[in-house]
This record gives structure tokens, C-alpha cells and sequence, in this order.
């Protein structure tokens, strides 16, 4: 088994976790908590970036945020939900999105020869 592959793993569960403590960060903490949790988006697709040298490095832990993101915005059947709807919402879920891709755009740096 490659090493990229347990990396992409690792990063789809990282994202996943990133996007679930960011959604709760970001309304608990009003700006701060919406820094922070951006902050650590960033990271992880950053990072992914970095690891794994490859465009798939940032789409992992992105599946992995935007689908944690997904189900917890949409909420139960009783009516709770972790996103209520606000602007500081739209500002995280889009500015995440954003992050994602400025992070897939960005030219690699290149490998210093062995």
C-alpha cells in the first residue's frame, strides 16, 4: 500500500474532524472562534498540500470538511441544528470553500534535487 494513500486517509478523517470542531467554534466565539476555525481549515488543506505534494492531498481532508459541514448544517428532525442560519455561518462554510481553493490553485514549490 502506498504512503500517499494512508496519508489521504489520514487527512480525509482530519478534514472531517476540522470541520466538525469548526462548527462549533465558530459560533461559540464570535469573531474568534470564526478565525480560529478558518485558521485550522486552512491548515489541514494546507498541510494535505504539502504531504502529499498532490492536488488530491487538498481534496481529501475537503470531502472530509464539506461533508461533516453538510450533515451538521442539516440538523435533526426535532429542528436542532448546529448552524442557526447566520451570517458568521455563511462566512465560515464560504470562506472554507474559498480556502479550498486558493490552497488547490497555489503553485508547488519545487523539490530540491537529491
Amino acid at each position: 500500500m502506498s504512503i500517499r494513500i494512508v496519508w489521504y486517509a489520514v487527512f480525509l478523517v482530519l478534514g472531517a474532524l476540522v470541520g466538525a470542531a469548526g462548527s462549533l467554534a465558530q459560533a461559540a466565539w464570535v469573531p474568534g472562534g470564526l478565525i480560529l476555525a478558518l485558521l485550522a481549515t486552512a491548515g489541514v488543506f494546507y498541510g494535505g498540500l504539502r504531504a502529499t505534494d498532490t492536488q488530491l492531498g487538498i481534496a481529501a481532508p475537503g470531502v472530509g470538511w464539506l461533508v461533516t459541514i453538510v450533515l451538521l448544517s442539516l440538523g435533526r428532525p426535532e429542528g436542532d441544528g448546529v448552524f442557526g442560519g447566520g451570517i458568521v455561518e455563511m462566512i465560515y462554510i464560504l470562506g472554507g470553500m474559498g480556502i479550498a481553493v486558493m490552497c488547490a490553485t497555489m503553485s508547488r514549490l519545487p523539490r530540491p534535487a537529491p
